[in-house]
């Protein structure tokens, strides 16, 4: 016996498993990676599974690329820590040999006598991570192509649709509501189209993305028994199939499923009659809307019918003739992303691969558009994935061979960087990591040496498809005509200009024509001199074209007019814009887009200087690097008031700067809001050492006095948009025997400390000829208007603990000690997170939440759906969730967190499970990303009805949308889905 178990171990420790790396990946740590790999070996033999322990035990290249992997991917780790036996199956089994029998056996698990709902679910589940798994394992060895894991990804989702359709298709019939053909084969004659979109319907998809589906239904298909009861039936189907496919449980879930590429998703049920959606499809469909069905592939469900039905779009979809105004339409599609010229350098971290700057987008996204002009008269330009198409459109002269094999090698290495990003913890994004350990991770993962290694390959990839997708639409075949005459000389109005003026879209020509004679007449400071008109004159077709572009380009070119007159001078702004039209389309994008901006710059020409920082774009605005530029701007500044004016004009000129990034997607709404509330930090925090400084002159110092600020509200959770109000409270602390001041005008310490406060609020928020730093807001301090400006931190302890009502402490659960004294700052934090921990009862502070959002939806209705805030399911709802959870003790262990985001990621399972913490996340970053570029852009609240174009494309850029109409369904489906949470966590616990 003992020799046969000798025997046994040997060959298990000479075994090794089907994958064949062709890297050697690094760990981030060698001795932890070992460490890993030893716990999951551990793990295995608990598990029953000697030979894979054994193994893992071992050395030797495969588990120098396993200990690599599990040290360098969370998710893979987790996986083999959950599942060793996915390991052990590659004794037996290669990888491309168990994804094929995994895809079989998501088909057989529909056809077993048992089936049910649950029981598919969980299948589908178990089988997708065994999937996932192999897939990744494979990628990262080198032994798969960056195209063949797209391509198995896309036939897992694939496989895992088909079943969950068929599953529905066949209770359906035995139920009754269908007859079906053959049970057998439950798609044919069902009638039940299911379209995949996007990466899915190209074969494309990314390792962890959603899967875009459109659903039909043929109302005369055979198993359609009453046409009439059809369209709910299919309705239903489709609801039951993304949840089959998308609920979390506690298997996980197999693919986030969205339905928002449908007809009107605002007003159509989830499943459209096929004559209702040729019917939308000829008569209202939009040039998107075309877009998107370039890549639409029949994936699951009647597959004969979805073939038909994409037959009948065909002459929708390719044109043979496109005239002017569907080219321009075209072109319109384009501005949701810009074409940067070299405009500053990338910043690697935080860099978006999909939609930032020289990203995944672009390149796809001049296929397509080339696609829609040309498809129509050339059908070998029809086909749905990008790297063909690119090779097609060089084979017919509209890019250049060169271009063709550019585009291809980044196409793919992009799209290699997106995997690695996601296959870190299987999370849906396409950012970068911010932390140097997050960027060295990727690196490792993609086989570089190190993070600078990787850095210089992907800046250089970026700017590489930057120059080739500027190129290409400048050199597109039909686009490339001349705009038509532009005469300003004269009184008169030339008529030719007129109407190339309303062809570049201008509703108003004759006042833009008298407008421009201004400038040339030269009456403005920056128009005097001959050398400045001569290079506005060269400027002027290419700045019409960018303000044309706006889509509301007389106000723009008017915004613009007014900055114009005041500014000092013009060569070196005009100079500046001839040679670098980025900078020109981001001027117009403010002018056109951002009213809010608009007057800043209109106001304030400085700020302006700082667009000419070549490393704008790819500097993040992070507490460091505000710091920095804060401390060189009050270097050598001694007299109090000149150091307030210096404040006042950095903050302004950063907040605009920090939108400007916003505006241009360099960075997305969190990280603005993190920038706004870094500003705030230190500004503020400026501003009372100031304060304090001139206050001690003339009343010395309190004996052990220290002041600390209280960041509240959108300050304190870090969330500041470029429209918010500062909401403080100031605590101090003295010697206890301390009687007064020791200045030549003594104060007892209690006046002392709230004349300096009042003196604070006067430097913050007074108005003068700079403006004001930040409009205040101290009503949530102890005892609100009624108590005095500054707090003692024993009265501040004092009343927390014994008379706060629960609106206070939930208030007290997004406080940060933002600045002053140090010691009193880490006073001031502990003192908040006792006070947050002490015992509660839970259905009280839930009641007394619910309570309150009633006595708000009272008092304060919303304005409209659009006012995100107020609306039920809005901001608020989100708010009192986080606030309410972390009063309760209901968020995971770690260290205390007050951003709304965060909190809500860390929700007890116990009081929120895997997807209602899902969808209660989506809703904020959505609601996130709206807020901020409307806070950003407009003065006064968002009128849907006089929303300027501009701005409606920079919140579908922002949300990844592809239609203002698709967005309004997904605020309003947002805000239901929010609601309904609400409900079931607060209302329904309420005492």
């Amino acid at each position: 016996m003992a020799a046969n178990a000798t025997a046994k171990a040997a060959k298990a420790r000479t075994a090794e498993l089907l994958v064949r790396p062709t890297v050697a990946l690094k760990p981030l740590d060698p001795a932890r990676a070992r460490r890993e790999l030893s716990e999951i070996a551990d793990g295995a033999g608990e598990a029953g599974l000697p030979r894979i322990a054994a193994f893992l035990a071992g050395k030797g290249p495969q588990q120098d690329l396993l200990a690599a992997v599990f040290d360098l991917s969370a998710f893979m780790r987790d996986c083999a820590r959950r599942r060793p036996e996915i390991l052990d199956a590659l004794f037996v089994h290669s990888i491309e040999a168990r994804l094929a029998s995994i895809r079989a056996e998501i088909a057989a698990a529909v056809r077993a006598e048992s089936v049910s709902e649950k029981s598919l679910m969980m299948d589908l589940r178990r089988l997708k991570l065994e999937a996932h798994f192999l897939i990744a394992l494979a990628d990262l060895a080198g032994e798969a192509d960056t195209e063949a894991t797209v391509g198995r990804l896309s036939a897992l989702a694939d496989a895992c649709a088909t079943a969950a359709a068929d599953f529905l298709l066949r209770e359906a019939h035995f139920q009754g509501k269908l007859k079906l053909p053959d049970p057998e084969r439950p798609a044919e004659g069902s009638g039940w189209v299911l379209l995949g979109m996007g990466k899915l319907g190209a074969h494309e998809l990314n390792f962890s993305s959603d899967i875009d589906l459109v659903v039909f239904f043929d109302p005369e298909a055979p198993a359609v028994t009453d046409p009439y009861e059809a369209s709910e039936l299919f309705a239903r189907l489709t609801r039951r199939l993304v949840r089959i496919l998308q609920d979390r449980t506690e298997h996980g879930y197999v693919f986030r499923t969205d339905l928002r590429l449908r007809p009107d998703p605002g007003s159509t049920p989830l499943a459209i009659p096929v004559p209702a959606a040729l019917n939308y499809y000829e008569s209202r469909g939009q040039n998107w809307e075309r877009a998107a069905m370039i890549k639409a592939r029949p994936v699951a469900g009647d597959l004969v019918a979805g073939a038909a039905f994409q037959r009948e779009l065909q002459p929708y979809v390719w044109r043979k003739y496109m005239d002017f105004a569907a080219i321009a339409d075209v072109h319109s599609i384009k501005r949701q992303i810009h074409a940067h010229k070299g405009h500053g350098d990338v910043a690697v971290k935080g860099h978006n691969v999909k939609l930032g700057r020289g990203g995944i987008r672009e390149i796809e996204f001049f296929v397509q558009t080339q696609q829609l002009i040309a498809g129509g008269r050339f059908p070998e330009l029809r086909g749905r994935q990008t790297v063909p198409m690119l090779g097609e459109l060089a084979a017919r002269g509209w890019i250049t061979a060169e271009a063709r094999d550019a585009l291809t090698s980044q196409y793919w290495f992009l799209r290699r960087v997106e995997n690695a990003i996601q296959m870190v913890a299987d999370e849906q994004t396409h950012v970068l990591p911010e932390d140097e350990e997050g960027l060295e991770r990727i690196a490792h993962m993609l086989g570089f040496a190190d993070a600078d290694a990787f850095s210089t390959r992907f800046r250089a990839s970026l700017h590489e498809v930057e120059r080739h997708y500027a190129a290409l639409f400048e050199t597109a075949p039909e686009l490339s005509s001349g705009i038509g005459n532009l005469v300003f000389t004269g009184d008169g109005d030339d008529p030719d200009t007129l109407q190339t003026l309303h062809g570049l879209g201008f509703q108003r020509p004759s006042d833009i024509c008298r407008v421009i004679r201004t400038w040339h007449f030269g009456r403005y400071r920056a128009t005097q001199s001959a050398e400045a008109r001569e290079r506005l004159t060269e400027l002027t077709p290419a700045l019409l074209e960018a303000f044309g572009s706006t889509r509301r380009a007389d106000e723009a070119l008017l915004r613009f007019d007014e900055f114009l007159a005041g500014l000092p001078a013009g060569i070196q702004l005009f100079s500046l814009l001839q040679s670098n039209p980025a900078l020109l389309r981001l001027l117009a994008t403010i002018m056109g887009a951002a009213p809010r901006l608009a007057a800043i710059i209109t106001r304030r020409p400085h700020v302006f200087d700082g667009l000419l920082d070549p490393g704008l774009l790819s500097e993040l605005p992070n507490r460091a690097y505000l710091a920095g530029r804060l401390s060189a701007f009050l270097h050598g500044v001694k007299m109090h008031e000149e150091v307030l004016d210096r404040l006042r004009i950095f903050a302004a000129e950063q907040k605009f700067l920090i939108g400007v990034r916003l505006l241009a997607g360099s960075i997305d709404a969190a990280r603005a809001g993190k920038a706004f509330s870094d500003l705030a930090d230190l500004t503020i925090g400026a501003a009372l050492d100031a304060v304090m400084v001139e206050f001690a002159r003339r009343h010395g110092r309190v004996p052990g006095g220290r002041a600390a600020i209280l960041g509240m509200g959108k300050l304190g959770s870090r969330e500041l948009t470029a429209g918010s109000d500062v909401d403080l409270i100031l605590l101090y602390d003295h010697d206890e025997d301390a009687d007064e001041s020791d200045g030549e005008k003594p104060l007892a310490p209690s006046h002392y400390f709230a004349r300096m406060t009042q003196r604070l609020i006067a430097a913050v928020s007074a108005p003068t000829a700079e403006g004001v730093l930040y409009e205040l807001d101290l009503r949530l301090r102890p005892s609100g208007n009624k108590g005095p400006v500054a707090t003692h931190i024993d009265a501040f302890r004092k009343y927390q603990r014994q008379h706060a009502w629960t609106w206070e402490h939930m208030a007290l659960t997004r406080a940060r000690a933002v600045a002053g004294d140090k010691s009193l700052c880490a006073e001031a934090e502990a003192e908040v997170a006792a006070v947050l921990d002490l015992p509660r009862d839970r259905g009280k502070i839930a009641g007394d939440a619910v309570e309150m959002r009633e006595l708000l939806e009272k008092e304060k209705p919303p304005r409209d759906q659009w006012d995100i805030k107020l609306i039920p399911g809005g901001l608020i709802d989100l708010e009192f969730i986080a606030q309410i959870a972390v009063l309760t003790h209901e968020i995971e262990p770690g260290s205390r967190a007050t951003g709304t985001a965060e909190v809500l990621s860390r929700l007890a399972p116990g009081f929120a499970d895997a997807q209602t913490r899902q969808d209660l996340s989506d809703a904020y970053a959505l609601y996130l990303a709206l807020a901020q570029m409307m806070r950003l852009c407009l003065t006064g609240p968002f009128d849907r009805n006089d929303v300027p174009p501009g701005l409606s494309d920079l919140m579908l850029r922002a949300t990844d949308l592809p239609e203002f109409g698709v967005l309004e369904a997904h605020v309003k489906e947002t805000a239901q889905k929010v609601r309904s949470h609400f409900d079931l966590l607060l209302r329904a616990k309420r005492k």
